[in-house]
């Protein structure tokens, strides 16, 4: 008789969850080239990690069922080689970098469509997505701005009205800033620098501080979440970084190789810290302004079919799924907040 996975929830299944990441090692790229009728992800920087720890434990959960049958997860990192190969028998093609570059791979049509499924997105629906698209919550992020740990010259703390300034090119010098109590800032040049144009932080980021002509002294290139790039070492560069992604490097032991906190540390937006004494994401600060949804892209004629891959997906991702009923110790552990509607959809 054929095992589905279609029954998730099971005590035992619960408990060994909550031991999956102590136990088990996320993978980067898959370590195989995924079946025909797997589920296979690409996109943000953001949430690759994550993902890449959903798809260890949720295959692993599907084998301790002795489910051979329904489909696995699985995602690509935003970075590494050139291309990727999803799915056994397709063609290799570009990797996708990026919230946005993973929606855009999600919907090409031309040359030809991708055997992709989803695409992960740290930023929501915004003009230009197509209606077609299903953004489904699964935790929530916060997105501050960060500088040099030691021997910075930008203050703990700087206000939206600041980073708007600083953006969008009016300030161009730490003396300009004017408002910070105990602040006086040197006549010095700052560098302010934005992650690459796909990133689904950069574009929250800017949208949070209401910047939608940039300074002809912003610097775009570095990897979303790298600390360790060599241009971000430098006492008057500022940069967005996801406070979850930070969370999971410094606190949560998941830093790996370019993926790490480096020389940044997290500064402060309006007087209040992006991380609580306990060094997890401080709900203060992650409120409407700095605070976002994490997302999976699905496409809606799939989310919504009775079809394998329909099934699978909302079992996956679905406010009944797998993620939402027992990924909350994977959510923690690579420092993101879980959310009361996970698994809720939306679209533009």
């Amino acid at each position: 008789m054929r095992k589905t996975a279609a029954k998730l929830l099971t005590a035992a299944a619960l408990a060994t969850s909550l031991v999956s990441v102590a136990s088990g090692t996320a993978m980067a790229d898959p370590s195989v080239v995924p079946a025909t009728q797997d589920i296979v992800g690409v996109g943000s920087d953001t949430t690759q990690t994550v993902l890449n720890q959903f798809s260890t434990d949720y295959n692993a959960y599907l084998t301790g069922l002795g489910d051979t049958t329904s489909p696995r997860l699985y995602s690509f990192d935003a970075t590494g080689s050139a291309t990727i190969t999803a799915k056994a028998g397709t063609t290799a093609f570009a990797r996708p970098n990026g919230s946005g570059a993973g929606i855009t791979a999600l919907n090409q049509t031309s040359p030809s469509v991708l055997p992709i499924d989803f695409a992960r997105s740290s930023r929501a629906p915004q003009t230009g997505d197509l209606t077609t698209d299903i953004f489904v919550g699964f935790a929530k992020d916060a997105v501050t701005w960060s500088a040099k740990s030691t021997g910075s010259n930008a203050p703990a703390n700087l206000t939206t009205a600041d980073l708007k300034n600083i953006y969008n090119g009016t300030y161009t010098t730490w003396n300009q800033i004017t408002d910070i109590a105990g602040y006086a800032g040197p006549n010095v040049t700052i560098k302010p620098y934005l992650p690459q144009a796909s990133s689904g932080t950069r574009s929250f980021f800017l949208k949070a501080i209401g910047v939608t002509t940039l300074g002809a002294n912003v610097v775009t290139g570095p990897e979303e979440n790298e600390g360790t790039d060599a241009a971000l070492n430098d006492a008057n560069v500022i940069f967005p970084y996801s406070v979850g992604h930070y969370v999971g490097q410094v606190y949560g032991g998941h830093s790996s190789g370019t993926d790490a906190a480096g020389v940044l540390s997290l500064r402060s937006i309006n007087g209040v810290a992006p991380l609580t004494a306990s060094n997890t994401i401080n709900p203060t600060f992650a409120n409407p302004t700095y605070g976002r949804t994490l997302y999976n892209v699905v496409r809606n004629a799939e989310w919504t079919a009775t079809t394998t891959k329909g099934v699978a997906l909302r079992n996956i991702f679905g406010t009944s799924g797998w993620i939402c009923t027992n990924g909350a110790a994977d959510i923690a552990s690579y420092g993101f907040l879980t959310i009361g509607g996970c698994g809720s959809t939306t679209h533009i």
